[in-house]
């Protein structure tokens, strides 16, 4: 592609409307100094001189989304509490829809607090609930999404699983059946729980630890053929279209039907890697509906992540950054 042709790409994305489902969560951040040791306990004292919170989990993907222009909304349960209401006025405060979010009286808002000095993490606390919906819930869930699915009409839907319970084994096969039904591409970005529940989507995103415990496969031997074995391996078990696996700072590497390669990553200065993996499905996923060309999704994917890991926190990939990277690295 030129770069004409990227300009019109991501002109496109705004044409775009996707569907964000999974676990939802605030991320908290108190900054500060780190200036001398408390006298009750050999620990810091972190004098806190700023507060922030940020969208975290799936919704991070959905910002990831909503930042490249394309019209997004969140189907997910929260807690009935503070938290789940600075959540959804976050997400609204950057054009998601929260129409679709059910309020649950039995659980809390996943809320991860981390405590940073010098832009290095001192400590975090998880406040959240694992245990997987109840029937009640999980019925709620799979309404709401038909609703979303039937009133929007998206080109494409991610399912963005934190393994806090939002994404059960019969909420995921009836969220995939109804977008077969309504011809929407599917992308997942899977954990350990529920890795092979995910029967016959279109792009399938792990990282390669969670490949690797998930086929029980040990040492740290990594080359194309182990990759591709690995992606036969996926295929048996999840029938998908494309595996996109992601190696951290090695890459990414994809494989389809008709084709397959590894992509290396581009050298970047290293802050922080909190949410890179919600920027690449993100990305993928945008750039995969709107051009259905999986190389160019798998390198763009990889640019954005290393990008938003020269950050500190969990930040949301810039558009005209990543275009501007587009161009310099894959115009020709």
């Amino acid at each position: 592609m030129n770069a004409a042709e990227f300009d019109k790409l991501f002109e496109s994305f705004s044409f775009l409307k996707i569907g964000v489902i999974g676990d939802v969560m605030l991320d908290t951040y108190w900054w500060g100094k780190v200036e001398r040791i408390s006298p009750e306990a050999p620990v810091p004292v972190v004098a806190v001189s700023n507060k922030e919170q940020r969208i975290g989990g799936a919704g991070n993907v959905a910002i990831n989304v909503a930042s490249l222009g394309a019209s997004v909304s969140i189907i997910s349960v929260t807690g009935n509490d503070d938290e789940g209401s600075q959540l959804i006025t976050l997400l609204n405060q950057n054009n998601i829809n929260t129409d679709y979010i059910y309020k649950s009286e039995d659980r809390i808002t996943t809320n991860k607090i981390r405590i940073i000095s010098r832009n290095q993490h001192m400590m975090r606390l998880d406040a959240e609930v694992t245990t997987s919906l109840n029937s009640s819930e999980e019925e709620k869930l799979i309404t709401a999404f038909l609703k979303y699915a039937t009133e929007e009409k998206p080109q494409l839907v991610i399912l963005e699983d934190y393994n806090k319970g939002v994404l059960t084994e019969k909420g995921i096969n009836e969220i995939i059946s109804i977008c077969k039904q309504h011809n929407i591409l599917t992308a997942v970005d899977p954990k350990r729980k529920n890795f092979f529940a995910y029967q016959g989507v279109d792009i399938f995103k792990p990282n390669l630890h969670e490949v690797k415990e998930s086929l029980n496969i040990l040492g740290n031997r990594i080359s194309e053929e182990i990759l591709q074995d690995m992606h036969k391996h996926l295929k048996e078990k999840l029938d998908h279209a494309i595996s996109f696996i992601t190696l951290s700072e090695k890459g990414v590497y994809y494989e389809s039907e008709n084709e397959k390669a590894f992509i290396p990553t581009h050298i970047r200065s290293i802050a922080d890697v909190s949410g890179a993996g919600d920027t690449v499905i993100a990305v993928a996923s945008v750039v995969y509906a709107a051009s259905k060309n999986i190389r160019l999704m798998a390198e763009m994917a990889n640019i954005a992540g290393g990008l938003v890991c020269e950050e500190v926190g969990t930040v949301a990939i810039n558009k005209n950054k990543l275009l501007a990277e587009c161009k310099h690295l894959l115009a020709v």
